[in-house]
């Protein structure tokens, strides 16, 4: 069997908009029809995808609800999982005629990893100042998408261990039908004794889409943005388009700090990690792109450093 994970960015399930449900069906709407293609030539479609819009709603409701109790990070994320994952089967059942499943998913971290010392994810609405001060948790600056600068709650985010579920994905995929599962990283979780513990952090859903792939031995690991290839010097008149890089020439421009941290380099470091622990090549590009991208004819291939 061909694996393919698929780990949808945030602009495939929602552009613009309010951020309602119907603004969420209609960018799944456009974008679930381009891996017809896929499914239809046998690549066995495994799906992750973010949830940051989804989380910051779900935390907007828990600071201003005055009648129900506050829910924490863990269980929020658990929460988005659902939901997107019952939006995504829906639409998959539909365009692809397979009735897949969503798989809530707990993401194993390091109860020591140094990220839980110094909090740097941002998540939630903005906040002028005033309104941060108030708060009882950390918060940083930010800009919007407008350039105005605001606060933001911050909340760790570790590095992925183990998808707790690995061994039940494995065996959904091998039906041959479509999983949704690591939505927006995973639940971060901590070993306690003989349990997990849920704790207050959220994961990059790439490396855990990664992590995801290595460990069920996906072919390929396809990483789904708003552009259609990685270039250097982006944004600039020296700006070049990569089609393709060794695991050791995408290194190199990942340590020359290249690539925008939170945005283009964790989607770097999660495929050169994917080739390097065995995966076939990892392909960034954008949904629209998904399947002439397989075919080698746009997006930016990362491929062993031998090749």
């Amino acid at each position: 069997m061909s694996y393919t994970v698929v780990a949808l960015g945030g602009n495939a399930l929602l552009r613009g908009g309010e951020g309602s449900i119907e603004d969420q069906r209609d960018t799944i709407q456009q974008t679930v029809p381009h891996f017809v293609d896929l499914h239809e030539r046998g690549h066995e479609l495994v799906f992750t995808h973010g949830n940051g819009p989804q989380v910051g709603q779900l935390l907007l409701q828990n600071e201003e609800s005055t009648s129900a109790a506050e829910k924490p990070l863990d269980v929020l994320g658990a929460e988005s999982q659902a939901q997107i994952g019952y939006l995504l089967q829906q639409q998959l059942r539909e365009d692809l005629g397979e009735t897949p499943a969503t798989v809530i998913t707990q993401t194993r971290v390091e109860a020591d990893d140094s990220a839980f010392d110094e909090p740097t994810k941002r998540i939630g609405p903005f906040y002028d100042e005033d309104e941060a001060d108030e708060k009882e948790f950390a918060v940083k600056e930010d800009t919007d998408g407008d350039g105005n600068v605001g606060y933001r709650r911050v909340v760790p985010s570790p590095q992925p261990v183990e998808i707790i579920e690995t061994e039940r994905i494995q065996t959904l995929v091998e039906t041959g039908k479509p999983v949704i599962s690591v939505g927006g990283g995973g639940v971060p979780v901590v070993e306690d004794g003989d349990g997990l513990t849920g704790v207050e952090a959220v994961i990059d859903k790439d490396r855990a889409a990664q992590v995801l792939a290595t460990d069920i031995g996906a072919d390929e690991f396809l990483v789904l943005t708003d552009v259609e290839a990685v270039y250097q010097n982006f944004g600039t008149e020296d700006e070049e388009r990569l089609d393709e890089l060794t695991t050791e020439e995408a290194s190199e421009l990942l340590e020359s700090g290249e690539f925008g941290e939170g945005s283009m380099a964790p989607k770097v470091e999660a495929c050169i990690e994917f080739v390097e622990n065995g995966g076939d090549r990892a392909i960034i590009t954008k949904p629209e792109t998904a399947t002439e991208a397989l075919d080698g004819e746009t997006g930016t291939k990362v491929v062993p450093a031998d090749e």
